[in-house]
């Protein structure tokens, strides 16, 4: 991930964190703060349950009032039948911020999905399509036996890789079969980033973990109250396969349990309070290793526009 400084290169803001870390509040306050100086802005959403129109209320999608008249872009804009990847965020995000720039308007991306934003920022590497016939077999496979094979057929993969970690065993054993290369191989062949052609301004919120944690179980409360039921119910009657990203998303199986009887209303908001940390607690990790060290990271949501303001030139 770059941030250049060329005074030739057109702005992109960014606001980072985990869930529940107010990204969404300061993206808008920062749009109207740069719109009160003249400057038009749009919020370009980057967390990967927000871009199903399924999941309004589960992936606590910014409603209109919270909008506050700031236009924002790829919120539910994905039928949850058709997974999104990072590389179709990618390509949809890069249209919008060209769109912004042409018309003298500042894109904040904001969200939660590292992948999303890495995918932007430096690209994606280009791998062949997957022999269906190949990845059908390996994930049909005990993950003992994917593991081994991985072992001998890229054994630099292997050694990076937990052994029950099923997902991405796989995934690296259907590319070196399918591709005839490794998956280390075709990640350095990246290309398609816009990491160099922008003049990147990031901003990583990391909340105490006590005040983040909180959050989040309020949040996963509320939630039932406000819609999450009636939106994993309409989920269930699609009868939509249970592997898609939405069946996937925090909230949806815990809500199911409930509904179809697996254990009590309690029990599903114990589970999803539960999983909501544990995915807030995976983010924070993440933004607090993998961005750029010279990317700036504030504790308090309550200073951070101020240390925006500090590092953001527009």
């Amino acid at each position: 991930m770059s941030m250049g400084h060329s005074p030739h290169k057109q702005s992109v803001a960014l606001i980072a964190g985990p869930t529940a870390s107010g990204k969404s509040d300061l993206a808008v306050q920062l749009a109207l703060e740069m719109e009160a100086k003249g400057q038009r802005c749009i919020v370009i959403n980057a967390d990967s349950a927000q871009v199903y129109r399924d999941l309004n209320v589960l992936s606590a999608r910014p409603s209109p009032e919270e909008m506050r008249g700031i236009e924002h872009r790829l919120f539910g804009e994905w039928d949850g039948a058709n997974p999104c990847s990072a590389a179709d965020w990618s390509t949809r995000a890069t249209q919008e911020i060209a769109t912004a720039h042409a018309g003298n308007t500042l894109p904040i991306i904001v969200g939660g999905t590292g992948l999303y934003m890495r995918t932007l920022l430096d690209g994606i590497a280009p791998i062949p399509a997957i022999d269906p016939d190949i990845r059908e077999h390996i994930r049909a496979t005990p993950v003992e036996e994917t593991y081994a094979a991985l072992q001998a057929e890229d054994p630099a993969r292997a050694a990076q890789l937990n052994p029950a970690d099923t997902t991405r065993i796989a995934r690296a054993l259907e590319v070196v079969r399918s591709t005839g290369h490794s998956l280390s191989y075709w990640q350095e062949q990246k290309e398609g980033g816009i990491g160099d052609a922008v003049h990147l301004h990031p901003l990583v919120l990391l909340p105490p973990r006590e005040i983040l944690y909180d959050r989040c179980n309020r949040r996963f409360s509320a939630m039932l109250e406000c819609g999450a039921v009636e939106e994993v119910e309409a989920l269930l009657a699609r009868n939509l396969h249970p592997n898609l990203p939405v069946m996937r998303a925090i909230g949806v199986s815990e809500i199911a349990g409930w509904l179809e009887g697996r254990w009590s209303r309690e029990e599903a908001v114990e589970k999803g309070a539960q999983a909501t940390r544990n995915y807030a607690k995976r983010q924070y990790t993440w933004f607090r290793r993998q961005p750029p060290q010279e990317w700036k990271r504030v504790e308090s949501y309550y200073s951070s526009l101020d240390v925006y303001f500090g590092i953001i030139r527009l």
